[in-house]
């Protein structure tokens, strides 16, 4: 046992103290059993990894520099005593996204660590996705020194303190470590932001280059753990006594289901139920109530469906759970024509009063749901409904009669191409079932991929489907797979990727193999952005620099890579589904490349069915706008 002041080879006895944590199996209990004292001497870098285990954080995601060698140190000892796992990786984008779906899906919060310079403005811009969604990581950065003796290599050459922290600072909460003895405070704030019970977010750690190894005592008792906060609610019963008098008392009632509600699948049916509401998911929101269900609407927005639009237009009151009112999930703010109050549950009171004649109802969604759908049972709330839900459930028949029209089209001649290939929407269909039928998780990439998919997946739980829409971030999808390799339990999962989105960040395929991946990613090629070309033809009749003339042969890039299987998936849905069959037997990772169609035939896309503030539609929506009162 290492005694509190006893002098010994710094490099042993940080060992020492990795191995007396791993032999008690967390450090509370190494701390507990004696055989790690309280206060020790240390350095800033181990003091950080000591701080980050006592939250429960002991994965990385790393791409080392000369601006982060220390830490990289003890990890290195740290993870021979089998106490942390670093994965290293070629891309500073690509891991801060298998970050963000480490946590997203299977709730492991974990760190990123890059060097100084470009490498930390990578990560950053890949931390927009974490942000966005709301998933709490922690970012550690290198940065420069803070003797100031001139200009460190790759920090920005301005004459200026600390700018570094001032970029981090404006996308998340940030914390420059200039002080090492501020790393009891610089956590404390850091668990409040990655562990927050309904915003969450990317906390972000400076480290400069020569405070990493310096030296410092500190108490690891004293170190901040994971927040353990209770659930919230009304304190009294009067507002959710007013929510349910409003329901009641409306004879058309929606609920717009955003991305908050994901793991609140019960609750939103309760609470849908008791209330005779249509339900009108979000694009991050499938599956939170059975794609079956007689009251689900499908997505709604600027996209949306023509079910789920119908239901956010007609709607007298408005019941939105766990949304931050994007512009795409409310279509700029004039989804709902014909609303004249909102309900609002979020525990985030800013979300929760985004809209005009709003009772809030913040707190817990579960515990909120449940007590205002116990409410509405009480006064028979659901009476007079059922008028609205017949209307409701003839424009979802008339949204799968839609749908299933595309999804059974045949191949279509494609000038790119010089043969018929499958419509994307017909493509995505298929590997979609096949994911249901396997039980794999789908991950949606950015563009007309993930536009389209959220109109096709059938979810009837939250946590099937990942489509990171919060940033939209390109290439996401395909790095999530790599999450896989690092989760204590994980899942087989499906990226769904269009090609521009894939050669965003094609080296993921390396990363996946070396670490283990088992999954499959499926190159849907249309050989364009084919969502932004759309929205030029609908805007402008035509389209400008969003296609290329260089083919690419994905089968023989991916197959370059040692142990990934490269297929192709034909130009039909029976070679598709073999394709993905075969993949599936695969012991790693596999790559199917799907040649798809692009072009203007009625039966080649799911279409749009709300508005949008862009373009040269910005005059007529933010006129409208205007004349909203919510």
């Amino acid at each position: 046992m290492l005694k509190k002041n006893e002098q010994a080879d710094p490099a042993r006895s940080v060992r020492e103290r990795a191995r007396a944590i791993a032999r008690a199996g967390s450090l509370e209990a190494a701390l507990a059993d004696g055989n790690l004292p309280k206060v020790i001497d240390t350095t800033l870098s181990e003091a950080l990894v000591l701080g980050l285990l006592k939250q429960g954080v002991r994965k990385y995601f790393a791409i080392f520099g000369h601006g982060s060698t220390d830490v990289a140190e003890i990890l290195r000892v740290y993870e021979e005593e089998g106490v942390t796992r670093t994965f290293n990786c070629r891309n500073e984008v690509a891991m801060a996204h298998a970050a963000t779906a480490l946590k997203w899906q299977y709730g492991e919060t974990c760190a990123v660590i890059t060097s100084i310079g470009p490498g930390a403005l990578q990560a950053m811009a890949g931390s927009l996705a974490a942000a966005s969604n709301g998933v709490g990581v922690y970012h550690i950065y290198g940065d420069e020194t803070t003797f100031g003796e001139g200009y460190n290599m790759q920090q920005v050459p301005k004459e200026e303190q600390g700018l570094f922290g001032q970029m981090t600072a404006i996308m998340g909460r940030s914390f420059v470590l200039h002080t090492p003895e501020a790393i009891r405070n610089a956590l404390r704030r850091g668990s409040m932001t990655v562990h927050h019970p309904y915003k969450a977010g990317p906390f972000y750690l400076l480290l400069p280059l020569n405070t990493q190894p310096a030296a410092l005592r500190i108490n690891l008792a004293g170190l901040p753990a994971k927040p353990a906060v209770p659930k919230l609610a009304p304190a009294t019963d009067e507002a959710i006594k007013a929510a349910a008098a409003l329901i009641a008392g409306a004879a058309k009632v929606a609920i717009k289901a955003g991305g908050g509600t994901r793991g609140h699948d019960a609750a939103v049916r309760h609470l849908a139920e008791a209330a005779g509401a249509a339900v009108v998911l979000s694009p991050g929101s499938t599956g939170v109530l059975p794609d079956a269900h007689a009251q689900n609407m499908h997505v709604g927005g600027s996209k949306g469906s023509i079910s789920g639009n119908y239901a956010m237009n007609e709607a007298e009151l408005l019941i939105v759970i766990g949304s931050r009112a994007v512009c795409q999930a409310d279509c700029s703010g004039i989804g709902y024509k014909s609303a004249k109050a909102v309900i609002n549950i979020n525990g985030d009171l800013a979300d929760a009063l985004h809209y005009n004649h709003t009772l809030a109802l913040p707190g817990d969604i579960s515990v909120v749901a449940d007590r205002l759908a116990g409410e509405l049972a009480r006064i028979g709330a659901r009476t007079g409904k059922d008028a609205w839900l017949k209307a409701c459930a003839a424009k979802k028949d008339e949204w799968r009669a839609y749908r299933y029209a595309r999804f059974a089209a045949r191949p279509m001649n494609d000038a790119v191409w010089q043969r018929p290939v499958m419509a994307q929407p017909a493509a995505i269909k298929v590997v979609a079932d096949f994911a249901k039928e396997i039980g794999a998780a789908k991950f949606f990439d950015a563009g007309d991929v993930q536009a389209n998919g959220f109109q096709i997946v059938e979810d009837d739980r939250s946590g099937d489907t990942f489509t990171e829409t919060g940033a939209s971030y390109m290439g996401f999808a395909a790095c999530a797979l790599l999450a896989s390799a690092a989760a204590d339990h994980p899942r087989y999962g499906i990226a769904f990727c269009g090609d521009g989105s894939f050669m965003m960040n094609p080296q993921i395929l390396i990363d996946g193999v070396e670490h283990g991946v088992k999954g499959t990613l499926v190159i849907f090629d249309n050989r364009r952005m084919a969502a932004i070309s759309g929205l030029q033809h609908a805007q402008y009749n035509t389209e400008f620099k969003t296609s290329d003339s260089v083919a690419v042969d994905y089968e023989r890039m991916a197959s370059a890579v040692a142990g990934v299987l490269a297929l192709h998936g034909g130009y039909s849905q029976e070679s598709l589904r073999a394709a993905l069959r075969q993949a599936k037997e695969h012991d790693g990772l596999s790559v199917i490349h799907v040649p798809v169609y692009a072009g203007d035939h009625e039966l080649a896309g799911l279409g749009a069915w709300g508005q949008w503030n862009v373009g040269n539609w910005c005059h007529d929506v933010q006129n409208e706008w205007m004349e909203q009162d919510i």
